[in-house]
């Protein structure tokens, strides 16, 4: 962890920026804390977000665990390629080892190398990019030590440009979950996550997600699973049910899973 965060620090170093050592109380800082420039995800300052990827990219290529904003809540990715990282979410999140990590990529032609995919690939884009992880069959290229238990994983493309860019900038796919503890409200702020900061090598701070007085801007992304041919499974209904079950059933006609 100490050399993600000197990686982190270098990155915001050649950047110009980021603020490091946040104050938490005594004896607790993360290493850095990085605001996305203004004009949010529609209008990104060009420079500010390459700014912003490379320092994220230099941590996770370092084995660290970055916090990120997403199209639903705030999450924590690492290299979902790098054991020892994808243990210390674990360790961050106090998560059941039997509880899987869906896997970020930054668009859908990627998803062929870690899936084996048996939809159309036109229902693939009708839902990703989107607040929706599809979940599928996994391939031998993905890290067996990746949730080792299931022959499945969940694959998320958010909706966020920032996360886009940092999943291509990275070598492999990005393990992502929820920034909180286990069992915990998902989180639409930095500031509701301070608790983890300590053990993160950056927080990429891109504002609030969403209404956070609303408990349905929570609820994360819709998880299908779609690893049965012509059949769909509700994992989670999560704030994109509706649509996601229209386009399943009305345009692909797939039936629910008994």
């Amino acid at each position: 962890m100490r050399s993600a965060r000197r990686a982190a620090m270098a990155a915001l170093a050649r950047a110009g920026e980021g603020a490091p050592g946040i104050g938490l109380g005594p004896g607790r800082t993360c290493s850095a804390r990085l605001r996305l420039p203004p004009g949010g995800a529609a209008q990104p300052d060009p420079q500010g977000w390459r700014e912003a990827v490379v320092a994220a990219a230099g941590a996770l290529q370092a084995g660290g665990l970055v916090a990120v904003p997403t199209d639903t809540v705030y999450g924590v990715a690492c290299l979902a390629q790098n054991s020892g990282a994808v243990r210390s979410i674990y360790r961050l999140k106090g998560r059941l080892e039997g509880k899987p990590l869906a896997i970020c990529l930054g668009d859908v032609d990627h998803l062929y190398r870690y899936c084996h995919v048996n939809v159309p690939d036109e229902l693939l884009r009708d839902l990703l990019p989107g607040p929706v992880t599809l979940v599928l069959k996994r391939s031998e290229e993905l890290n067996k030590d990746l949730n080792p238990f299931t022959p499945l994983v969940g694959v998320r493309i958010p909706n966020h440009p920032f996360i886009r860019e940092l999943a291509r900038a990275c070598s492999g796919p990005l393990a992502l979950t929820s920034a909180n503890v286990s069992s915990q409200a998902s989180t639409l702020s930095v500031v509701e996550f301070q608790e983890l900061w300590p053990q993160l090598s950056l927080v990429i701070d891109g504002g609030p997600i969403g209404d956070v007085q609303s408990p349905e801007c929570r609820l994360g992304s819709t998880v299908v699973d779609l690893s049965v041919p012509g059949k769909f499974t509700i994992i989670r209904p999560g704030c994109a049910l509706t649509s996601t079950v229209e386009i399943l059933r009305q345009k692909y006609s797939l039936v629910p899973a008994s």
